[in-house]
This record gives structure tokens, C-alpha cells and sequence, in this order.
């Protein structure tokens, strides 16, 4: 039989097994980690639920009254209002150059990489680029202001597959180009061309074939995203149009529900907010937010509240628990309301109108007049962390803030800025 003795470990081998144990747990940290960056395969328009709530976390509570530090500034991007989109170790930002769209390829030093044409774009009214790059299963995804739609492989920037609005869904141009960039789901590509026999299209990411075209009565395009409901039967896709907000089966187009809503422009930049069952669109012009609520099959509406005050043209708009955080366009202030209600919490004219972002539980402010805030979300009051000024780049400051990677992204005209958030 075998003779077992027991005795107490020393204060040395305690500590040798604390230490090893210590360098286990940092391991496996890190390892989660690279995991977590290699799964990173894709980026799209406002974040992963195109809400404008980032997940990531660890970052400044405050900054110095210069500002966060700017790690590097890229010019010649060339004319535009598009985001960057940060996926797979690269950034991928649209710019007009002498009438023709590119995408610029960046490093996450802001170094150039590549640079790709996809088409002409939009040189009219406000001339640039609108949509940006969804990235996605390996490859990239543009829509042009032309309507021009093109699938690039991630790698190699070959040309995989084309669509173009007017040609193959017989679209009427709108006033200031086609602002919108693609949804996908699964292997469906969503595009938003407007036009009678094809208000929304379902494309084969893969090889850009329809998969359907729906008649739901839109309006015409109307210069924003679509975006994704789920929780009332199956998924289906949601967009404003000029006329109409429409909700269609996202297997067949087939319409759900619509619901009359329109201003005497007919646009329309901002994409709906979705939560538990809950629709919020916004308006500019002030014409205001309407609340729905969706019925639980999903083929109808009610109107909650409406509230002509909140008339965010297309800064966009976040919601942090019950409430709502998002500028004015007519009404130029930043308001807080109430999520299920629409009770205004506060209004204040601190800052110019603009867009607004969340990551890490706090407020991100890029203002019409380049200015840049961090905003601590209360109901109580507009509470101002800390601000600076954007003085790199061109033009209007309209392009949507973009944080990856403790990075936070500024796009304004011709340059991309970067700023840590570390």
C-alpha cells in the first residue's frame, strides 16, 4: 500500500504557485485578446447594430485640455462625408478625386497601402462621397452617389461584382445623390434603390444576383441606411423612404408593415433606432421623432408619441438606457428625452448641432463647427467631460465619428484623423 505524507507548503512555494498561476490568468487574457482581433472580420455603418454604440471599452474618462492625442493625420483622401470603417489590421475610407470615387486602404499607422477606383461619384450638389465601406466575409462593399453599387475582395481589391441603381432598377437620381451604405445579413445584401418595381433590393453578396426586388411603396430613396429588426416573426428590413417608413420580410421583400412619414423635402438621412419592440424615426426640417411600436407578428405599427422638437436632420441619435441623446436641426440644441415617452430632459445650446456616438459609457460630440466633445450621458443636465477643436481637413464637418481599436476616428473632407483613446 502506498505511503502518502502530507505537509503544509512553505511561504516560498506558496508564492512560486501564486506567480505561475498569475502568468496563467495574463496568458489566457492575451490569447482572448488575439482571438478577439482575428474574429474582427467586419465593419459597417454607426457600429455592429448601427445604433452608433461601440463595444469598446477601456478608454479616457477625461482628456487634456488640448485635447486626446492625435496619433497621426492622413490627407488626400480627397472630396467626401463618409466614415472609416476599421476591419482586419486596415481602414478603408471613400474620397472623390477629379470626379472619380476611391478607397483608400490604410495601415493603423494611417500609412496608404493601396488605393482603388470604383466608379464616378456624386459632383453635384455638395460633390463627394456619401456611403461608407462595409466590410464583410472578405470583402468590401461601396455605394457610390451615382447609385453605382461594387464588391471588392478584401485582399486582392479585385472587382468581383457590379450593380447600378439607374440602369438595373430604373432609379431616379434624388437631389443630392444616393447616401447610403449596404446591409448584409447572413449572405443577403441589402440596397435601397427606391424606384417602383424596385423600392428594395436583395442582392447575393457573393455575386451580386437578386434574390428579389420589392414594390413596397417608399416614396423614392431617401438618403439613409437600412437597417435590420428582429423579434416579431422573421427578420425583416427597415427604411425610411421619402414618403413612406417600410418594413419588409428580409427572405422575400415582401412588405410588413408602412408608416406615412415624410417631410415637404422628402429627406430622410438618418436610419431608425430599434429597441425591444421599439421604432424612433427622425427628422429634420423640424418635423421632429415619431415613436412606434411594432406589433409582436410584425405587420404593424402604433404611433407612441411625436415630439417636433427633436428634429435631428442627420447627426444621428443614441439611446443609453431610457433615454435618448441626439442635436437639433431647426431646434439647434442637444436634447435628452425620454426613450418611451418623448418627455424632454434637457435641452442646451453648449455646442453647435452635430452627430453623436457612444462607447465605454460615455458621449462622443463632432459639431457642425468642428468642435469635438466627450459627454457624460445624464438625464439631468448636458454634462461636459471635456472638448476640443478639429482644425485638420476640409470642408463641412458632417462625417459620423468611428472608434476601434481605442481609436477614435475623425473624417473631415480630405483628411482622416486619429486620435488615441487609450
Amino acid at each position: 500500500m502506498m505511503n502518502i505524507s502530507w505537509r503544509i507548503p512553505s511561504d516560498l512555494e506558496l508564492k512560486i504557485l501564486k506567480n505561475i498561476q498569475m502568468k496563467k490568468v495574463a496568458l489566457l487574457a492575451l490569447l482572448c485578446i488575439a482571438m478577439s482581433i482575428v474574429a474582427q472580420k467586419e465593419s459597417q455603418w454607426r457600429g455592429a447594430n448601427r445604433d452608433g454604440i461601440y463595444s469598446e471599452t477601456g478608454l479616457l474618462k477625461s482628456w487634456s485640455a488640448q485635447g486626446p492625442v492625435k496619433l497621426w493625420l492622413h490627407e488626400g483622401l480627397g472630396e467626401g462625408y463618409s466614415s472609416a470603417s476599421v476591419a482586419n489590421g486596415k481602414i478603408y475610407v471613400t474620397g472623390m478625386i477629379d470626379s472619380i470615387g476611391y478607397i483608400s486602404v490604410l495601415d493603423l499607422n494611417g500609412k496608404l497601402l493601396n488605393k482603388v477606383k470604383y466608379g464616378k461619384e456624386w459632383t453635384k450638389s455638395y460633390p463627394g462621397t456619401r456611403g461608407s465601406v462595409t466590410v464583410n466575409d472578405g470583402c468590401l462593399y461601396v455605394v457610390a452617389g451615382t447609385g453605382r453599387v461594387v464588391c471588392f475582395d478584401e485582399n486582392t481589391l479585385k472587382v468581383l461584382w457590379k450593380k447600378d441603381f439607374k440602369s438595373n432598377f430604373n432609379t431616379q437620381i434624388v437631389m443630392w445623390g444616393i447616401a447610403e451604405s449596404s446591409l448584409i445579413e447572413g449572405n443577403t445584401l441589402i440596397i435601397v434603390p427606391g424606384s417602383d418595381d424596385a423600392s428594395m433590393v436583395a442582392l447575393n453578396k457573393k455575386t451580386g444576383d437578386v434574390l428579389w426586388k420589392s414594390k413596397a411603396d417608399l416614396g423614392n430613396t431617401s438618403y439613409n441606411s437600412p437597417m435590420l429588426v428582429k423579434g416579431h416573426g422573421d427578420p425583416m428590413v427597415v427604411v425610411m423612404g421619402g414618403k413612406y417608413t417600410v418594413g419588409v420580410d428580409l427572405a422575400t421583400g415582401k412588405e410588413r408593415f408602412s408608416f406615412p412619414y415624410e417631410n415637404n423635402r422628402k429627406i430622410h438621412p438618418n436610419t431608425p433606432l430599434y429597441d425591444d419592440g421599439y421604432l424612433l424615426l427622425n427628422n429634420g426640417y423640424g418635423y421632429g421623432s415619431v415613436m412606434l411600436k411594432i406589433a409582436p407578428d410584425g405587420n404593424s405599427v402604433k404611433e407612441i408619441w411625436k415630439k417636433a422638437e427633436y428634429d435631428n436632420q442627420m447627426g444621428g441619435f443614441v439611446k443609453i438606457g431610457d433615454y435618448v441623446y441626439c442635436s437639433g436641426h431647426n431646434n439647434k440644441y442637444w436634447f435628452c428625452f425620454d426613450w418611451k415617452t418623448g418627455v424632454e430632459k434637457y435641452r442646451d445650446k453648449t455646442f453647435a448641432p452635430g452627430n453623436i456616438i457612444s462607447a465605454d459609457g460615455l458621449l462622443y460630440i463632432y459639431t457642425d463647427k468642428g468642435e469635438l466633445a466627450l459627454v457624460k450621458p445624464n438625464p439631468a443636465k448636458f454634462d461636459l467631460i471635456s472638448q476640443t477643436k478639429v482644425t485638420d481637413g476640409t470642408n463641412q464637418h458632417w462625417a459620423h465619428l468611428v472608434i476601434a481599436n481605442k481609436v477614435l476616428y475623425v473624417r473631415h473632407g480630405d483628411a482622416l484623423i486619429a486620435y488615441s483613446l487609450k
